[in-house]
């Protein structure tokens, strides 16, 4: 990207640093517990000004381009543990976005000052068991009695969701169907009536924890609405390119990553009286695939150039978080394949890389959900 300074490439090294010192020598602690330490590791972050690059300095937020993001997301890609760069994307990409473009002053300074300073958990609330890519079919209700919502409902896979301190809770507010009548609120999770319901069993991103949560008549103010009332899937329907985003930029870092770590130990592992790199089906295969990559990465940084331009990305987003999770399929199988018998075993980092990649076609909006998109917005679909 010609726009990389010598100030972004010091900022990268802060960040690949961090990683280094604060979350490689615990990955595999924390992915036997199934759990990390986010009230210890989250003001770290926040002490660095890493939770809130792009937000308003008047919040504690960097003020920065989305460059920036770009490059944090791909070093925090470089984990061995995504489902802890997952849990800091939904904290700086995912539950934050709307709240600092539609929140109100007050909103700001009690919930996403927290967030950018690493003091409060931030999750994302929007899947239910009944609703997962069809945003439009949630049922969670929030009936108004007062100056307060009354919260009925359920939500699942919800990302930290036993350690968040406050959930920005797509609801219904309204009896109008489909998309409309909906809201964005911020539920404090120490509100009576918050319950988690249990904690889920995941085949990958072990690390971060993932919640199933219910809410029996519980109250919040009405004031805590992000926005307009009424608006809520629009202000998600945004938000999902920011967390669309954020994914693509981690995946492009850990592919790329993997695709090296798989070089070096093919220069490492005799066969046949030589190296495995001479092979050259090997070697071909791989610079194929970084080269996929590579062109991943530059059209990721031109949605960083739009978004920091206030463009709409949804085209961006929509197309670099597809290709990213489908391109990521092959490189974790290739790298785990290319391991031989030795890449299927949990000691060697192939297997867990394996099951963690498959999350980005799912997670966020399913591959088949962004084909969608894509052909209503090229004139491909007929509704």
């Amino acid at each position: 990207m010609s726009q990389f300074t010598e100030e972004h490439e010091l900022f990268r090294k802060t960040v690949r640093d961090f990683v280094e010192r604060e979350i490689a020598p615990y990955a595999d602690e924390w992915e036997e517990a199934g759990i990390f330490p986010a009230r210890t590791l989250f003001p770290k972050l926040g002490e660095l000004g890493l939770l809130g690059l792009t937000y308003d300095p008047e919040y504690g937020g960097g003020g920065a381009d989305f460059s920036y993001v770009a490059i944090l997301a791909e070093e925090f890609g470089r984990m061995s543990c995504l489902g802890v760069a997952m849990a800091i994307g939904v904290q700086t990409d995912m539950a934050t976005p709307s709240l600092h473009r539609y929140g109100s002053p007050e909103l700001k300074e009690k919930f996403l000052r927290g967030a950018i300073s690493g003091e409060q958990i931030a999750a994302i609330a929007v899947t239910e068991p009944d609703a997962g890519s069809d945003v439009a079919g949630i049922r969670t209700k929030a009936v108004r009695d007062g100056e307060e919502w009354v919260i009925n409902g359920a939500k699942t896979y919800i990302t930290t969701g036993t350690q968040a301190d406050w959930i920005c809770l797509l609801v219904r507010t309204s009896e109008e169907g489909g998309s409309r009548g909906m809201s964005q609120v911020i539920v404090p999770t120490d509100t009576p009536g918050f319950i988690i319901s249990r904690k889920l069993d995941k085949m990958g991103m072990r690390s971060s924890d993932t919640a199933e949560l219910a809410f029996d008549n519980m109250r919040v103010p009405v004031s805590n609405t992000i926005g307009e009332i009424g608006r809520g899937f629009q202000q998600q329907m945004s938000q999902f390119q920011d967390e669309r985003m954020i994914a693509a930029y981690q995946m492009a870092g850990a592919m790329e990553y993997a695709l090296r770590r798989t070089a070096d130990y093919l220069k490492e592992r005799m066969a046949f009286g030589k190296p495995l790199i001479a092979n050259q089906h090997l070697a071909y295969e791989l610079a194929d695939l970084a080269s996929e990559v590579d062109m991943l990465k530059i059209y990721n940084y031109n949605a960083a150039v739009a978004q920091s331009k206030g463009e709409d990305i949804t085209r961006f987003a929509t197309i670099a978080k597809l290709r990213s999770g489908r391109l990521a399929r092959r490189v974790a199988d290739v790298c785990l394949q290319f391991h031989g018998g030795v890449g299927y075993m949990e000691e060697t980092w192939t297997a867990r890389f394996f099951r963690d990649t498959r999350l980005w076609s799912i997670g966020g909006g399913a591959d088949e959900v962004m084909l969608r998109t894509l052909a209503r917005m090229d004139g491909y679909w007929a509704d």
